[in-house]
């Protein structure tokens, strides 16, 4: 079967990977120049264990999942990776109750979970506050971009072709045929390709991209940007691991926490401010379609209208690196501004309903012969195999439906 697979970040060339194993004759356009230059390489590098996802969703699932087969992946492949362990902390008395339903989720997700007192915590972060804490072995960190190139390796070795600088601008399902139609980079030339079958992992474009091919995204995809720093030598050498507060169920987001890549940097972050640009990795940065786009969904407006407080403190933090500083310091006490340096952000493609719901599971949406990623936020990263995996079993079913059906 011939298969075009849209996107160069870890999902696409996860799911280019393995149907190119199976047989399939695959082509991966990117519209960059080279590959995971978008969510897939400006995140924070952790291989989450499950924790955070509601039991027996697809995030749970193949988060869970994911995490040990992204481990082993890198592993046998040579790929830097570290299962450093991690600690979620709650810093208040407030946060214990919180904590406890996070470790009754983690076991429900099968996720090996400890709850330890401040001694104990103590015992693995020594210089950490907090008034009890949550220990997760199976987490870890590795090198994504490293991972892609592996993948993007074992597609070629596979007879699979990568075009860089080639852009997905419509398609449209004839008979047993996908036509696909192209743009290159640079010459603006387009043309089309053809394919029994069309897979689009479009992450921060994924609903434009899937409305462009005649299917329903079901949401619209509102960029939201993650800042962060690298710990100063002096305070990076106080973090042994990995080390999270406990989430704000009223926020999508885990809040700043502290990371030691593989490579033994400690970096700090993110927070989480509306981009006004889905690329917009720098303030400054502002696209009037994409400003456009977010401020006509109502999603937006009824989902600020009720994170008011905890949208002010993330947009306070943006631009007060005193304020960054504190949040770090309610883990890591006597953490200052001189103890940040600022690191490159990354733009989270969140996908929100139009009442304003977040979309909190992985969103695959399908058309005759075509399916589409529409929201691939963490885990995606950890659970990419995995995702892959459900990705082609869904490419079969409308293969299968399509052929029933006459198509």
């Amino acid at each position: 079967m011939r298969v075009i697979v849209v996107g160069g970040g870890i999902i696409g060339l996860a799911t280019a990977a393995r149907l190119a194993g199976r047989g399939d004759q695959v082509t991966v356009l990117e519209k960059e120049p080279d590959l995971a230059l978008h969510q897939t390489g400006r995140n924070s590098g952790v291989i989450h264990s499950g924790l955070y996802y509601a039991p027996g969703s697809l995030k749970a699932r193949l988060g869970t999942a994911g995490a040990a087969s992204m481990t082993r992946f890198a592993e046998e492949h040579g790929v830097a990776v570290a299962t450093t362990g991690k600690l979620v902390v709650a810093t208040g008395a407030d946060e214990r109750d919180r904590l406890r339903v996070l470790a009754q989720r983690g076991a429900a997700n099968g996720v090996p979970v400890r709850e330890l007192d401040p001694v104990e915590a103590r015992e693995h972060e020594p210089d950490i506050a907090c008034v009890a804490a949550l220990r997760v072995e199976t987490t870890g960190v590795v090198d994504y971009r490293g991972v892609c190139a592996v993948l993007a390796r074992q597609v070629g070795e596979a007879g699979g072709t990568l075009l860089l600088g080639r852009a997905l601008r419509g398609a449209r399902t004839v008979g047993t045929q996908v036509r696909v139609d192209v743009e290159e980079a640079g010459t603006g030339e387009r043309h089309d390709l053809v394919a029994d079958a069309l897979v689009v992992c479009g992450g921060l474009h994924a609903d434009r991209l899937a409305l462009a091919c005649g299917v329903d995204p079901g949401a619209r995809i509102v960029p939201f940007r993650g800042e962060y720093f690298d710990l100063a030598p002096e305070a990076a050498a106080r973090v042994r691991g990995l080390v999270y507060p406990v989430p704000d169920p009223r926020f999508p987001f885990l809040g700043v926490h502290l990371t030691r890549g593989v490579h033994g940097d400690v970096h700090a972050g993110p927070n989480a401010v509306l981009a006004l640009a889905r690329e917009g990795y720098r303030r400054r940065d502002v696209v009037l379609r994409d400003v456009l786009d977010a401020a006509s969904w109502p999603g937006l407006w009824r989902l600020a209208g009720r994170n008011l407080v905890p949208g002010a403190a993330e947009v306070a933090r943006s631009v007060s690196r005193t304020l960054f500083a504190a949040s770090v310091a309610r883990l890591l006490p006597g953490t200052t501004a001189d103890d940040l340096h600022p690191a490159p952000a990354g733009v989270r493609a969140q996908a929100l309903h139009r009442d304003g719901s977040l979309v909190d599971d992985f969103l695959i949406r399908t058309g005759p012969r075509q399916v589409h990623v529409i929201n691939a936020p963490s885990p995606a990263a950890t659970a990419s195999l995995e995702i892959a995996r459900h990705v082609e079993a869904e490419l079969d079913r409308t293969i299968g439906s399509a052929v029933r059906g006459g198509a």
